[in-house]
């Protein structure tokens, strides 16, 4: 399709999994592509600049062209060289994509300190940091950019996750702030909240069971399933091009066929009052009027699932509440949604 011909993209966290599905195909839609990846495990320990390397070689023996990076995206001044590195070897750098991560799970009684920053260091530092740097040359150059970072689920409470789920909730507020303070430059940003078998897959509990059961890690049966890491790729791939210029500020879940729009923050209710409350009188009326919408999360439980379903999930599974629109594609769309767009533009 040549969707992003002439384009040079950066991604980050591309030696394997998401990142490495995303840079070969940015690199079979004509995008030079600067393959970042320092090779670590995914601990974020030790390096091997082989992994990067072996990208770039997939990508030139398919006729595309990349050049491997394996400095780390924590390191400000080496986030500011990987854009450098676009301009040298390509002469300009028109796409962001954030991918790199590293993991350190640990309930929060039992996280250290360095646990913590390690993990906001890579996610969230780095995140910022390439931003920072191709945001200055997307505004001196008037030629405009798109910023795709990479959030998770996790962001909404995974429980042995407090330092990564904190920074991929942080990683869309920064990504909001991008969208709102770039777009008079021309630039997008909007953030993807994928599902994929990866090695951060492998590392989970269910992961492991998994291999247990199948004498191989989730990550390695993943080709040609729904958790085939290339399914979040197409996606991407939309956003960095011409064709997605008036997206921006969205939030994306992309999980086996699916593609998920969020609704961002929204105000679910309101208490209004002509003066200032009293904790007794919030007390008094909670019960009565916000408790019950705090309540209302429906639950499924579905057959080999850990955990029950719940909230939106829950209604997703649903087989009614999906309409099919073409021959082999559906659409779900939470209930009212349209109507309250509806009445809020006229």
């Amino acid at each position: 399709m040549n969707t992003l011909d002439g384009k040079v993209a950066l991604v980050t966290g591309a030696g394997r999994g998401i990142g490495r599905a995303v840079a070969e195909l940015l690199a079979a839609e004509s995008a030079a592509v600067v393959v970042n990846d320092l090779g670590t495990a995914l601990s974020g320990e030790g390096a091997d600049v082989s992994v990067a390397q072996q990208v770039v070689d997939a990508i030139r023996a398919a006729g595309g062209r990349a050049v491997a990076n394996t400095e780390s995206v924590a390191d400000y001044a080496a986030a500011g060289r990987m854009v450098e590195q676009a301009l040298d070897e390509f002469g300009r750098l028109d796409i962001v994509v954030n991918v790199a991560g590293i993991l350190r799970d640990r309930m929060i009684f039992n996280m250290t300190e360095e646990e913590w920053d390690a993990v906001i260091a890579v996610h969230l530092n780095g995140t910022f940091n390439t931003s920072r740097h191709a945001c200055a040359l997307f505004r001196e150059r008037k030629t405009g950019g798109r910023i795709i970072n990479f959030s998770s689920v996790s962001a909404w409470g995974s429980p042995g996750q407090p330092n990564y789920g904190a920074a991929k909730y942080g990683i869309l507020g920064f990504t909001a702030v991008l969208a709102n303070s770039m777009s008079r430059y021309g630039v997008t940003a909007n953030a993807i909240l994928p599902y994929a078998a990866t090695r951060m897959i492998d590392s989970t509990p269910r992961g492991q069971e998994f291999a247990r059961q199948h004498g191989k890690p989730p990550s390695e049966m993943a080709a040609g399933t729904e958790g085939d890491p290339a399914n979040v790729a197409p996606m991407v791939a939309y956003l960095a091009s011409d064709a997605a210029a008036g997206i921006n500020g969205r939030f994306f879940g992309v999980r086996g066929y699916t593609i998920q729009l969020y609704s961002s923050w929204e105000i679910a209710a309101i208490l209004g009052a002509d003066r200032r409350w009293t904790p007794q009188e919030l007390a008094e009326l909670f019960p009565t009027y916000i408790d019950p919408l705090l309540e209302d999360v429906p639950t499924v439980e579905v057959p080999g699932q850990e955990r029950p379903l719940r909230g939106t999930a829950a209604l997703q599974h649903d087989p009614a509440a999906w309409e099919e629109f073409a021959p082999g594609i559906q659409q779900w769309v939470r209930e009212g949604y349209y109507a309250a767009k509806a009445a809020a533009r006229s």
